[in-house]
């Protein structure tokens, strides 16, 4: 059986007649007359009763019609559903998360995508930059966000946001009641840094800018994320260098401070990375929503 016939056959349920069926199907009115015999054949029951005022649906026809219709409205259902999965509407979002960037720039990303496209299912994993780079490999995730991710010859990197440094320090400690701190103060203080794991990182570029300054820092500790590092300030273990997004972890007894005469390349830089020539519909509708985030950020900093 194929779909013509169903087609032919809800018809003439709907017109009640041979001829006023074959005028909207723009056929002849014998090769219908056919279609429907055959069909009748096939299915081995009689759907028609022939009467000179057209034709009559029978019981069992009045059950077939319902069950084509179904098949038809299935058939609608599925061709949305593909055409919506190949815009990127569709699907399955796998996003690796890891450090600060998470706490302003990638939920305000998500959730402009989220509102955009409703129907996709987002799952966050929070993994390492080295775990990204091979949960991408394997396929285990779609899209990673991290920082001072090293050139991969299968791996795209494109930068997301960049932000200014600000110094956590504790509310007890002179500092805290200063409007700006010269960049190579850090030399006078317990230096808390932060992420201790997949080297080269942030901790790497500090010791860079601290080293370009002029000073080693007095390392105080080192932890594995930035609220434990801002947990420690608040504590009195020392002060600590965060992005700008750090200011919305509001813990008491910290302040941020601005920072002066800073290094060259005293900024934290968020990227997302995916795999080189990755070009599911999911994915670019996501990238699609990166660049615009990107782009309005970077035309606030302008004004």
């Amino acid at each position: 059986m194929d779909l013509r016939k169903l087609k032919y056959f809800v018809t003439v349920a709907e017109e009640g007649h041979i001829s006023r069926a074959a005028t909207v199907l723009n056929i002849s009115q014998p090769p219908l007359t056919r279609q429907i015999q055959q069909l009748e054949e096939e299915l081995g029951v009689q759907l028609f009763t022939r009467t000179a005022k057209g034709m009559e649906i029978t019981h069992a026809g009045s059950l077939f019609l319902q069950e084509a219709r179904n098949i038809f409205a299935l058939i609608e259902q599925a061709t949305e559903r593909t055409q919506r999965a190949g815009q990127g509407r569709l699907g399955r979002l796998d996003i690796a998360i890891f450090g600060s960037g998470i706490i302003e720039t990638i939920p305000r990303i998500l959730l402009t995508f989220r509102n955009t496209y409703p129907d996709v299912k987002i799952v966050l994993h929070t993994m390492d930059k080295h775990s990204q780079i091979e949960a991408l490999r394997q396929q285990r995730i779609t899209i990673g966000f991290n920082r001072m991710v090293e050139p991969q010859s299968d791996i795209r990197t494109e930068l997301v946001i960049t932000e200014k440094l600000v110094l956590a320090v504790s509310d007890s400690s002179p500092l805290a009641a200063l409007p700006v701190i010269d960049f190579r103060e850090i030399a006078n203080h317990p230096l808390i840094l932060f992420p201790a794991q997949s080297r080269p990182n942030f901790i790497d570029k500090v010791l860079k800018m601290c080293e370009v300054s002029g000073f080693a820092p007095q390392i105080s500790q080192e932890v594995d994320d930035v609220l434990t590092g801002v947990a420690l300030v608040a504590s009195g273990f020392g002060v600590c260098l965060v992005s700008e997004a750090a200011r919305t972890l509001t813990l008491p007894g910290v302040t941020y401070i601005p920072l002066t005469n800073t290094p060259p390349g005293a900024s934290a830089d968020l990227s997302c990375i995916y795999r080189e020539g990755d070009q599911s519909p999911i994915l670019q509708a996501f990238l699609g929503t990166v660049r615009e985030y990107s782009r309005q950020q970077a035309l606030e900093t302008e004004h």
